[in-house]
């Protein structure tokens, strides 16, 4: 996979993921009547708590944990394979002599080889479809883990979150 299409799923990995993080924002009330400045430095002692026990930082851009799958180019298929195969199954048939039955057999095995080859791109493109969920699933377990972290010392500081 070249760089560009690397670039272009991280990003859109990222938005994916920071736009269902802000639904996780937790919401905070001071239930024993702590000042806006008090719950502010409450809210961030608990950041930097939270952050330390769940080993994630809902502040930094989500980075992958195993690198994305191989791609390769894109190829024909096997109606392009056949075409291929064909013309040059042709050539090898008039320099043996047979040029239809060169033809012929450089079709079949065109087709199929290019058949072979989508087959390979539509597995491709399911595996980086499976490692693009996994990675939105990690990222969400660890954003679980750090509000429930957070929750817990706010509630321990005498707030209600929710």
């Amino acid at each position: 996979m070249n760089f560009k299409a690397l670039s272009v799923i991280i990003v859109g990995l990222f938005f994916m993921l920071t736009a269902s993080a802000w639904s996780q924002d937790l919401m905070v009330y001071p239930a024993k009547g702590q000042s806006h400045d008090q719950m502010e430095k409450d809210k961030y002692a608990c950041y930097e708590w939270a952050k330390k026990e769940s080993g994630f930082d809902p502040m930094k851009t989500p980075k992958a944990t195993t690198p994305p799958p191989q791609s390769g180019e894109a190829t024909g298929g096997a109606g392009q394979g056949a075409v291929k195969g064909g013309l040059l199954g042709l050539g090898v048939g008039i320099i043996a002599g047979e040029p239809g039955k060169g033809a012929a057999i450089g079709a079949v095995s065109g087709g199929v080889i290019g058949g072979v080859r989508r087959n390979r791109q539509r597995s491709r493109a399911q595996q980086q479809q499976q490692w693009e969920q996994q990675q939105a699933q990690n990222y969400m377990q660890h954003r679980s883990d750090y509000n429930r972290a957070y929750g817990a010392c706010l509630e321990g500081r005498g707030y209600t979150v929710k």
